[in-house]
């Protein structure tokens, strides 16, 4: 199967998505042979010739101040478009409801393969911190749903992203597609923990909490701290660790420093910065005690299911998406949605860390999900989907206003394309017609030099002949 996969970012931007993107190329080329092409906006430091699968990398604009660090790509880029469709996918996939959906429905155009979206996180929110203004906010969500609503089948991480997509106007069905963990499952070894942690004052027997993600303030981080104060008021001695970065970095520093959990003598909080190398991060989340996970933003959490995948268990917000299929108090713990709800029940775990550490252990057994398994079911489903189109049974998907000039640019690029490889045919033509005449001028001089080389012997014969009648 030809599967082409579409983002709006690639490494070296890190995220969850592109962490998704990624385990899918490599899981479907090694578990089921598949054939790989994705396509993603440009970077500068990008490095695109390293993969074992085609990256096609079009031009983008630099919107990194806007957008944490990420650039809005130009999906109206013909050659990129083109190349794409030249791959011949079966299946189109795309994780991103901006420019990457802008690209499969044009590389749809050309090829017929359907596409399947997949909607990961609220991307309403980071639309409205960007745009700023209310108005240029609504349009470009409502933009954002008819890309969405443009697919063929659309695809959720958790049903809470499915009710989310639904209250920003989306009108249609979606399924369940749980993402994975490329965690292997288990503790690290002590080696390995000692090592990575070294330098941090972790104290064996004193509790320890940790947070990996983005620091940023809509993930309900500054609760955490709060919840800290509160702990560290009651005489209560804990780390915890912040491993990431993000926009609000400094001002989490400042809040801590403010709180007194930052700095002195005993302190009790400690930001590492980001952390790239998975299995530092494995070592990381196995010295951890309790993940701290307040966010109701998050419409999945993978890191919930990264700690669950060490015996790690996670503290989670009632009714959040990241706390879909947690038991309290069985394979994780979920409170209410305050500060003074989190130091209540960390007051209560630390006096028993053994069955903090138990229900760790549930976690691992009950909630870890790995990518290899995940990535079947996609599979599987990408068979069905083509199934259902070649009986011509696919499901109607809702018109789009953008339909019929997403079919004019889609031609134009077509027409423009091939207008291309016409040129480059003809130039490939005259190249090769210039090669035969410069190998035939080279061959006539060659020839030319020998005779030359012929009358400089016949010269030299007459020449000495010359001589010996002088000498005479």
């Amino acid at each position: 199967m030809k599967v082409c996969l579409l983002n709006e970012s690639f490494p070296p931007v890190i995220d969850g998505v592109v962490n998704v993107l990624m385990n899918y190329a490599n899981y479907m080329m090694s578990d089921f042979g598949a054939q790989i092409e994705v396509g993603t906006p440009r970077y500068p430091d990008g490095k695109y010739d390293e993969y074992p699968y085609k990256v096609v990398a079009y031009p983008s604009f630099d919107t990194s101040a806007q957008t944490n660090g990420y650039r809005t790509g130009n999906p109206l880029v013909g050659e990129a478009v083109s190349e794409l469709a030249d791959f011949g996918p079966d299946i189109i996939h795309t994780h991103g409801p901006a420019s990457a959906t802008v690209v499969a429905r044009l590389v749809r155009e050309m090829t017929g393969a359907p596409i399947i979206f997949t909607y990961h996180t609220k991307y309403d929110i980071d639309i409205r911190r960007a745009a700023k203004i209310d108005l240029i906010a609504e349009e470009t969500i409502k933009a954002m749903v008819g890309n969405i609503e443009a697919c063929d089948d659309i695809w959720v991480v958790s049903d809470g992203a499915g009710k989310s997509l639904k209250a920003l106007g989306f009108q249609g069905d979606y399924r369940v597609m749980n993402n994975g963990v490329d965690f292997a499952k288990g503790r690290v070894d002590k080696e390995a923990v000692d090592k990575a942690t070294a330098g941090y004052d972790l104290p064996k027997d004193v509790p320890m909490f940790l947070y990996v993600g983005r620091l940023i303030n809509y993930k309900n981080l500054p609760l955490i701290l709060d919840a800290l104060k509160i702990l560290a008021d009651s005489g209560q001695d804990f780390r915890m660790v912040f491993i990431g970065k993000g926009p609000d970095k400094e001002a989490l520093e400042q809040k801590a420093e403010e709180l007194g959990l930052m700095g002195g003598e005993n302190p009790k909080v400690f930001f590492t910065g980001p952390i790239y190398d998975r299995d530092v991060l494995r070592a990381w989340n196995t010295r951890g005690d309790l993940f701290l996970f307040p966010s109701t933003f998050d419409t999945n959490g993978l890191v919930v299911r990264e700690a669950a995948a060490c015996g790690l268990a996670s503290v989670l917000i009632k009714d959040s998406c990241a706390a879909e299929g947690i038991t309290d108090d069985r394979n994780g713990f979920i409170i209410e949605e305050s500060a003074e709800a989190m130091a209540q029940l960390l007051m209560r775990v630390c006096k028993d860390l053994n069955h903090v550490h138990d229900v760790g252990q549930h976690a691992m057994d009950e909630i870890y999900l790995s990518w290899q398994e995940c990535v079947a079911k996609a599979y599987e489903r990408y068979q069905y989907i083509l199934a259902r189109k070649k009986i011509g049974a696919m499901p109607s998907r809702k018109k789009q206003f953008t339909d019929n000039m997403v079919r004019m640019v889609a031609r134009a690029m077509e027409e423009t394309h091939k207008a291309r490889m016409n040129v480059k045919e003809a130039v490939g033509d005259m190249r090769a017609k210039a090669l035969d005449m410069v190998e035939y001028t080279q061959a006539e001089m060659r020839s030319l030099d020998s005779q030359k080389l012929r009358w400089n012997d016949v010269v030299e014969d007459l020449w000495t002949e010359a001589e010996e009648l002088f000498r005479k």
